[in-house]
């Protein structure tokens, strides 16, 4: 059938339509093409002619600013520092020899510094770039920044280090930061690819290291643009990492300064515990050691001058040690036999010096024994023979579990380093560990804390906390990280008699403030912060029969690894408590004497926020207080966040 010369006309022009679209994208997408193909050839041929050059454009890690660390007020207690080092990729440098040694003409190299940057050269992959030197000054940066174009793979940098603006002050408790060793790294399975930069620093102990995850950050990246002779020409792009979170802990760095300078060259610790809420306001060891040596490097004396020395500035001993409490323990043993009914408040024990079990005399510490005494009079004189008898009458494992429910015996969970225990001992512990059977001689030292009982500073604080509140508190250590404070759940009751409580702090308060009591010369006369509290005093020595006989040798005549250890527990304000405090000072002497004075100093110091006026001290004190004060080392009071000075 033919077609109209009408319709061939419409179906030509329909046919004509469809042409005309179709090669109007084919034109579109034709010049897409070439405007694309220009920009690749053209525009972007030098970029594409680097990086076909055989690695000539490199990516680097940007190593993250790590969190800063603040106390419980915002001041800066662990922080960073403008940091000038030199690094050299062995894969762009070539002659790594030749390079060591140009720049060992341009800044200060030692043969030491030397042959360590040629070693980890060595074992580090060739792509690495390994730090040869840094803290440097800006004079010796710039020098070798100008003479870059003359040191092929060597790179200026600009960084970050850590830095302790307070040093010894917080040392246990930050612990500090160094380079990342290989057996760090055999720890662990999925090593962060920060891990693998030589020399970067990560936590090694305390909050450093346990809060590693949190205060390293992540890393950022950045390319650069290498010529055929491993000079770096230029930076193509950067992109910032995450830096670390900022943590914030319970402490108090200016109460952390007066503790640690008023424990002055003893070997010892002390303790600060808010008693409502458990955080720790102050936690110190002494001697202590400045942090920054480690993170810059430490050398062989300064090291072995921390190690030789005999008050052991390396141990945190507020945490590590684990000490036979002494008598600070003896509140444990009269609440266990209070609550099971063995004894009560009224009820006198005869004291004559000793008692005896079987053949074998237990003495107290007053020779000629303290007459007859009640649970107020048993503390307050702190009588020895009166806790022989409970601890008869109760056991062990009443009493050892009495010790755990106020904290002896627990590890608590904070983020400081190799915390210790200490020792509830029961019958099941001693056959396991001894393979022996417990004895009532085992019970009658532990219920006068010796024998195998031990506690850390630490512990002795909570407990005195638990008693003093009637609560499980728990120390706490992290305050916030990153603004968001860490929970606090409510402590629970310690499920402890109320009036048996009242009963033993009645006692701690007589230890002070009785004229009979064991710590009256380190009494608070101020109503409003008066102190209760406990002396301790624990032998590192048998005493033998014959040196009895003939008289105990005073601890001022013993070598001092051979004197006891002096400790003290206490609370204030007694009629609302807000602090505990514990002292432990390594072969003091008497826990009077030497323990509580100190205790005392930093109760008053905790409640006042600073020097409280003297008018808190016995006023024969006064004058002697006064110029104890005038010789502490304390941070001046216009100090900042970031800088110590000395007075």
């Amino acid at each position: 059938m033919r077609r109209s010369p009408r319709d061939s006309q419409e179906s030509f022009r329909g046919i004509s339509r469809r042409g005309l679209l179709l090669a109007s994208m084919q034109g579109v997408f034709a010049t897409t093409l070439a405007f694309r193909m220009r920009y690749l050839q053209l525009d972007q041929a030098d970029e594409f002619r680097l990086l076909a050059d055989e690695n000539s454009i490199k990516i680097r890690l940007l190593p993250p600013a790590r969190g800063l660390i603040q106390d419980r007020n915002g001041a800066l207690i662990a922080g960073n520092e403008q940091n000038y080092r030199i690094t050299i990729t062995r894969e762009d440098a070539g002659d790594t020899d030749a390079v060591l040694g140009r720049l060992a003409q341009l800044m200060p190299l030692t043969e030491e510094d030397i042959d360590r940057a040629r070693k980890e050269i060595a074992r580090r992959s060739p792509t690495l770039p390994i730090t040869v030197a840094d803290r440097l000054s800006w004079e010796d940066f710039s020098r070798v920044a100008v003479n870059a174009p003359a040191l092929p793979g060597v790179t200026t940098e600009v960084g970050l280090s850590r830095v302790y603006p307070l040093g010894p002050d917080f040392a246990h408790v930050l612990g500090y930061v160094g380079p990342v060793s290989d057996y760090d790294l055999s720890k662990l399975e999925d090593p962060d690819p920060l891990l693998q930069i030589p020399r970067f620093q990560i936590g090694k102990l305390g909050v450093e290291a346990k809060m590693e995850a949190d205060l390293r950050g992540k890393a950022g990246t950045r390319r650069i643009e290498v010529n055929a002779t491993g000079r770096v020409m230029r930076e193509l792009d950067r992109k910032e990492g995450d830096p670390g979170a900022n943590v914030q802990l319970t402490v108090d760095y200016r109460l952390q300064n007066y503790v640690q300078a008023r424990l002055g060259g003893e070997s010892a610790a002390a303790v600060v515990l808010d008693v409502r809420s458990g955080d720790i306001l102050a936690i110190s060891s002494a001697p202590s050691f400045d942090p920054n040596l480690f993170v810059r490097g430490i050398s062989g004396p300064d090291y072995r001058a921390l190690t030789e020395n005999d008050h052991r500035p390396l141990a945190d001993k507020s945490v590590q040690g684990a000490y036979p409490p002494g008598s600070t323990f003896k509140m444990v043993t009269a609440l266990a036999g209070l609550e099971a009914g063995v004894i009560n408040t009224r009820e006198t024990v005869y004291c004559r010096g000793f008692t005896e079990l079987g053949n074998r005399r237990f003495h107290c510490w007053k020779r000629g024994g303290h007459g007859h005494v009640d649970l107020t009079e048993s503390l307050e004189q702190s009588c020895d023979v009166y806790y022989y008898e409970v601890a008869q009458r109760v056991g062990i494992e009443r009493i050892s579990a009495m010790a755990r429910r106020l904290g002896i015996g627990e590890r608590f969970d904070l983020p400081m380093s190799a915390i210790s225990e200490g020792l509830a001992p029961d019958k099941a512990w001693k056959l396991k560990k001894y393979g022996k059977a417990w004895l009532v001689g085992d019970t009658f030292n532990s219920g006068i804390g010796q024998g195998f009982v031990l506690a850390s500073p630490l512990q002795l604080a909570v407990m005195s906390a638990r008693i003093a509140s009637g609560r499980a508190v728990l120390p706490r250590l992290v305050r916030a990280v990153n603004g968001a404070e860490v929970a606090l759940p409510e402590p629970p009751d310690l499920g402890i008699d109320p009036a048996i409580l009242r009963a033993v702090r009645g006692g701690m308060f007589d230890v002070l403030n009785s004229r009979r009591g064991t710590a009256y010369g380190s009494r608070i006369v101020d109503d409003t912060m008066r102190m209760a509290g406990k002396t301790g005093t624990s032998q590192v020595r048998n005493i033998t029969a014959a040196e009895r006989a003939r008289g105990v040798v005073s601890n001022d005549d013993l070598p001092w690894d051979r004197r006891d250890h002096a400790l003290f527990v206490s609370f204030a304000p007694f009629d609302a408590p807000r602090v505990a405090v514990s002292v432990v000072v390594e072969h003091g002497g008497g826990g009077s004497a030497v323990a509580a004075p100190i205790a005392r100093d930093i109760v008053l110091q905790a409640l006042s926020g600073g020097f409280p006026p003297l008018t808190a001290y016995p006023e024969s004190q006064r004058a002697r207080i006064k110029a104890e004060r005038e010789k502490l080392e304390l941070l001046e009071p216009g100090a900042t966040d970031t800088t110590k000075s000395r007075a």
